[in-house]
C-alpha cells in the first residue's frame, strides 16, 4: 500500500498550485435597511438641447432599473423668476437634474440658473475634467476638479447706473463664502484622494477682495497638513492650463474665475459635451453639465437631434453617487466610457455623425 501512495503523494507535491482567482467586485457599498428604496429626483428638461439630453438620462435609467423616478417641471430661462412649486419640489426631494437655461444677453432679466444657486444655496459648483480614453486631445494625463465659489463675486448681481453711460458693478468677496468654499475644495481632495489644491485669484491687483479669499483659502489649508496647497494668478492659470494642463489637480476659484477655468479646462480635455458637473449646498444639489457648452440655443442641434448627451450622463452618474446608488452610477459610467473609447457612436462635436439617440442606444447595449 506505501509504495503505491508514494507515487501519488510525491506528484501531489509538485503539483503547481492552482491560481487565486481574483472576486470580479469588491465590497465598496454596504447599505443601510431601506437604502434601495426608490428616490425622487426633481427633473428640469430646459431649454434648447435640454429636453433631448435629459430625455437621454431618462432612457437610461429606464434601462438600468435604477432606483430613482423623476418629478419634471417645465421651466424655460426667459421666465422672471423659477416658480415656486420647482423651489419647493427640489427642497422637498433635495436633488435636481437640470438640462441648460437659456440667460438673455442684457434687458435686466437676471439669470434663472444664478436665482436657482443662491435660492438652495448651492455654494460649491464642482466640474470634473479629465481625458477619456479613446477621445484624442492634446492634451494627456489631464483630470482636474474645479470648485467654484457659487453665490457671491461679480455674480451678485449688484450693478446700477450712476449716471447715463456710466454703470458700477460691485464684485463681492466675503470671509465666510471664501472660508466655506475653501473648506469644501480641501474636503473634497481628502476624501478623493486628491494630492493638490491650487487657489486660483487675482490678488496682485483686487488686494482686498482676492486678498480676502486668499487668506481664507490659506487658514482652512492649515488645517490639512497632508494636502499640498498652491496659489496661482488667473491670467497665469490660463496659460498654464493650455500649456501643461496636467500639473493641476483640485482648483478653488472665486466665482467668475471659476467659470472661465472650468469652461478652458474642459475645452483641453475633449469638450464641454463631456464634462460632468453640479452645484451642491449643505442641503441641496443640483446636477448638470459641467461646463457650458453655448449650444444651449442652437435651433440646428435641436432640429436634427444631435446634442451631445455624455456630460448629462456622466453628471447622473455623479447624482448616483450623491443618492448612494455606486453600483448604478458605475454601470452607467462605465458605459458611457466604452461607448467613447470604441468610437464608433459620436456627436458632430466629438467627430462624428451620430444623433443623440444613437449614442444612447449605444450606452444602453453596453450596460452590465
Amino acid at each position: 500500500m506505501a509504495k503505491r501512495t508514494l507515487p501519488i503523494l510525491k506528484q501531489l507535491l509538485h503539483r503547481p498550485a492552482p491560481p487565486v482567482s481574483t472576486p470580479s467586485r469588491s465590497v465598496t457599498y454596504m447599505p443601510r435597511p431601506g437604502d434601495g428604496a426608490p428616490r425622487t429626483v426633481t427633473l428640469i428638461p430646459g431649454d434648447g438641447i435640454g429636453p433631448l439630453v435629459t430625455g437621454a438620462v431618462e432612457q437610461v435609467m429606464d434601462a438600468m432599473h435604477a432606483p430613482i423616478y423623476f418629478e419634471k417641471f417645465d421651466v424655460h430661462g426667459d421666465m422672471k423668476t423659477i416658480p415656486a412649486e420647482v423651489i419647493e419640489s427640489i427642497k422637498k426631494n433635495k436633488v435636481c437634474l437640470k438640462g441648460g437655461l437659456n440667460t438673455p444677453m442684457g434687458g435686466g432679466v437676471s439669470s434663472l440658473n444664478v436665482q436657482l444657486r443662491k435660492e438652495l444655496d448651492l455654494y460649491a459648483s464642482l466640474v470634473n475634467c479629465f481625458n477619456l480614453p479613446g477621445l484624442p486631445t492634446r492634451h494627456e494625463n489631464v483630470d482636474i476638479v474645479v470648485i467654484r465659489e457659487n453665490t457671491e463675486g461679480e455674480y451678485a448681481g449688484l450693478e446700477h447706473e450712476v449716471v447715463p453711460g456710466v454703470v458700477e458693478s460691485l464684485k463681492v468677496i466675503t470671509k465666510f463664502c471664501s472660508e466655506r468654499i475653501a473648506k469644501y475644495a480641501f474636503e473634497y481632495a481628502y476624501l478623493n484622494n486628491r494630492k493638490t489644491v491650487t487657489a486660483v485669484h487675482k490678488a496682485n491687483i483686487m488686494k482686498l477682495a482676492d486678498g480676502l479669499f486668499l487668506e481664507s483659502c490659506r487658514e482652512i489649508a492649515s488645517k490639512y497638513p497632508g494636502i499640498k496647497y498652491n496659489e496661482i494668478i488667473v491670467d497665469n492659470c490660463c496659460m498654464q492650463l493650455v500649456s501643461k494642463p496636467e500639473q493641476f489637480d483640485v482648483m478653488v476659484t472665486p466665482n467668475l474665475y471659476g467659470n472661465l477655468v472650468a469652461n478652458t479646462a474642459a475645452g483641453i480635455a475633449g469638450g464641454t459635451g463631456v464634462m460632468p458637473g453640479g452645484n451642491v449646498g449643505a442641503d441641496h444639489a443640483v446636477f448638470e453639465q459641467g461646463a457650458s457648452a453655448g449650444n444651449v440655443g442652437k435651433q440646428k442641434i435641436v432640429d436634427r437631434k444631435t446634442a451631445n448627451p455624455v456630460a448629462l450622463l456622466l453628471s447622473s452618474a455623479m447624482m448616483l453617487r450623491h443618492l448612494q446608488f455606486p453600483s448604478f452610477a458605475d454601470r452607467l459610467e462605465n458605459s458611457v466610457k466604452r461607448v467613447i473609447s470604441e468610437g464608433k457612436y459620436r456627436t458632430k462635436d466629438l467627430g462624428g455623425t451620430s444623433t443623440t439617440q444613437e449614442v444612447v442606444d449605444a450606452v444602453i447595449s453596453k450596460l452590465e
